[in-house]
């Protein structure tokens, strides 16, 4: 006897089951959350698969991300601590990662998340061997080189979110001073994502206009009106919300659903992304640290050749040196 959904719906032909906007998160706190969040609320995937270690946190995420659904445009969302659901994935983000205890050296933590990532990344590489990785986990710019190394993939599919907030943040405060839009006001930080983050005030401009033009010690130790405190207040953010609600989520989320979209749909977008960065401002290192490049659907198809100031290109190169420090002292 025919069932109601058999009377009810004509077959014609066997459903697909091939996404080409499916994208796996690895991670379920806060961060791999709101990326998740974003993703389904703007539209920009067909599929999402979660993948953690703690089961009933997986099971609980899913059904919560699909009771959502009649709301939103329709999402497949799966989830399970096996990898095997992130199979045909075009992109997987990778949150997951130890977090740095009191009393703790860096080193310590990268070297605690390396062996995370040993566990994650050939996993994510097995079951899709022609994704893009995004590795969002901090230190982002050591670990993005860590999974390149683990990975085996060419450099353009190895993605770090590097200083792409940096850069929202640093538009935004910009935009505060000026009381203008933060999406009319244009610069970018670059180097690590981190203390030694380089804010490349040469470059600012509204309308075309640099600010250097107008003040020309804007950014700089001698500048009157101190607009060096903007690119403390960027590296404090993430530190300040810590603080207020012990953890940064909504931000971060954003960005990637955004640097996803730019990959899913092919923009060509320039955003300040960790990418290897030999051969460029004088850097001779192997290391990955954040430049503008082109994102598209083949990932970082072009570095961006930004012209800096002397002093900027040097806290260029003096950020590459403190990374390279770090990555010497990794046991893979």
């Amino acid at each position: 006897m025919a069932s109601l959904a058999e009377k009810l719906l004509l077959h014609i032909a066997d459903e697909g089951h091939h996404s080409s906007a499916k994208v796996t998160v690895v991670g379920t706190g806060q961060v791999g959350m709101a990326a998740a969040f974003s993703m389904m609320t703007q539209g920009i995937i067909s599929e999402l698969a979660l993948v953690d270690m703690v089961e009933s946190k997986l099971k609980g995420e899913m059904m919560d991300l699909q009771h959502g659904q009649a709301f939103l445009r329709t999402v497949k969302v799966v989830a399970s601590t096996d990898y095997a659901v992130s199979k045909g994935s075009k992109i997987c983000v990778v949150t997951a990662g130890a977090r740095q205890n009191e009393g703790e050296t860096r080193l310590q933590l990268v070297q605690k998340n390396v062996q995370i990532f040993k566990h994650i990344i050939p996993n994510l590489v097995k079951h899709s061997p022609n994704c893009i990785l995004v590795i969002v986990s901090n230190p982002v710019d050591i670990l993005t080189y860590i999974a390149w190394k683990l990975s085996g993939l060419p450099r353009n599919r190895v993605i770090g979110s590097g200083t792409m907030l940096d850069s929202s943040r640093f538009r935004f405060q910009i935009s505060e001073r000026l009381h203008i839009a933060p999406q009319s006001c244009h610069g970018y930080v670059i180097g690590e994502h981190g203390d030694s983050s380089v804010a490349v005030w040469s470059g600012v401009n509204v309308a075309g206009t640099r600010l250097r033009d107008i003040l020309p010690n804007i950014g700089e130790k001698e500048d009157p009106e101190n607009w060096e405190q903007i690119h403390k207040d960027v590296i404090n953010g993430a530190y300040e919300i810590i603080k207020l609600k012990g953890y940064t989520s909504w931000a971060i989320g954003i960005m990637v659903s955004t640097l996803c979209n730019a990959i899913l749909k092919n923009q060509r977008t320039v955003y300040a992304l960790s990418t290897l960065a030999t051969g460029y401002h004088g850097i001779t290192d192997e290391v990955f640290l954040s430049l503008p490049v082109v994102v598209g659907e083949n990932g970082i198809t072009s570095i961006f050749n930004q012209m800096l100031s002397e002093s900027e290109a040097a806290k260029v190169l003096a950020s590459a040196k403190t990374l390279h420090e770090v990555i010497k002292g990794i046991q893979l």
